[in-house]
């Protein structure tokens, strides 16, 4: 499988509670913290729906 890097651009405040969990569940925490993942279709579902949020690289 293909690896992705997710990077935090975009604050968590006066978000709903569902897209703060999201991230929490991709194990991002902080601002501009990045973490890398394999591309299943789980993961790719839970970046795409806080993708105004996060910056998506291949690796």
């Amino acid at each position: 499988m293909a690896k992705i890097k997710v990077t935090q651009v975009k604050s968590v405040i006066d978000r709903t509670k569902r897209q703060k969990d999201t991230m929490i569940a991709l194990g991002i925490k902080k601002m501009n913290q990045t973490v890398e993942h394999e591309a299943t279709p789980q993961i790719l579902g839970m970046v795409n729906k806080v993708s105004h949020l996060v910056v998506v690289e291949e690796i």
